[in-house]
């Protein structure tokens, strides 16, 4: 029986170049295609496709958070994703929100094949080069423990979830938050994560308005409470 798959990707070149391919492939059958996040998971009410092969960069609702949707709503799909990026803050996120495999663009007719069956068998299908950085990840040295909440800070923030806070006072990024604690990028997310949801914050600029109120940060000018 032959998988269904949806093809979503914003470029129509690559898009109809991907439909074309798998057209030739064995034990593939593509019901459908998609130039946006939106459209893909339209698709997959509509079509109920075994996977989709997944672009991450796209307009209106992006790949990652396509498959976050299609994962909770529609579980009886896989997604891999297809893409030309394979850095941390594309593959961590595509992950998380529920892919179950990961291929760069100069995956092989062959290989996206065998990504698909192995999803559909359960398994992860996952390019050579992505299993070398999931194991680079896995087995760095990880960061030294979590300090347990400090009584005298507020919300049971920990003293590196304050620090942290402070640095997005101070208009760092991610990456400069990473590079100044010592810490990765994705370890800057979870701290990131937790303190917004001990804070109550929703975003960055929420984030800097705690700060200043419980003054950890001082602001450019009068805090209106």
């Amino acid at each position: 029986m032959n998988a269904r798959v949806v093809v979503a990707d914003d470029q129509s070149v690559v898009r109809e170049g991907i439909v074309m391919l798998l057209g030739l492939l064995p034990g593939i059958e593509v019901v459908g295609s998609a130039k946006d996040g939106e459209e893909a998971v339209a698709l997959v009410a509509e079509l109920a496709p075994d996977v989709v092969l997944m672009d991450l960069r796209m307009p209106r609702c992006d790949g990652a958070e396509a498959t976050r949707r299609i994962r909770r709503d529609h579980p009886g799909t896989e997604v891999v994703v297809l893409t030309t990026f394979a850095d941390d803050d594309s593959l961590f996120p595509a992950l998380q929100a529920g892919a179950r495999g990961y291929l760069t663009k100069d995956a092989g007719g062959e290989e996206i094949v065998r990504a698909i069956q192995a999803v559909l068998s359960g398994e992860a299908g996952l390019s050579p080069s992505v299993q070398r950085r999931l194991l680079e990840h896995v087995t760095a040295q990880p960061p030294p423990p979590e300090a347990s909440p400090d009584p005298r800070l507020p919300d049971g923030l920990t003293p590196r979830e304050v620090e942290v806070l402070v640095l997005i006072a101070d208009g760092l990024s991610n990456p400069e938050i990473a590079r100044r604690l010592h810490i990765s990028q994705a370890t800057v997310k979870s701290h990131i994560n937790n303190l917004f949801a001990k804070a109550g914050v929703r975003d960055r600029a929420q984030a800097v308005r705690y700060a200043y109120v419980r003054g950890f940060a001082r602001p450019p000018g009068p805090v209106f409470t």
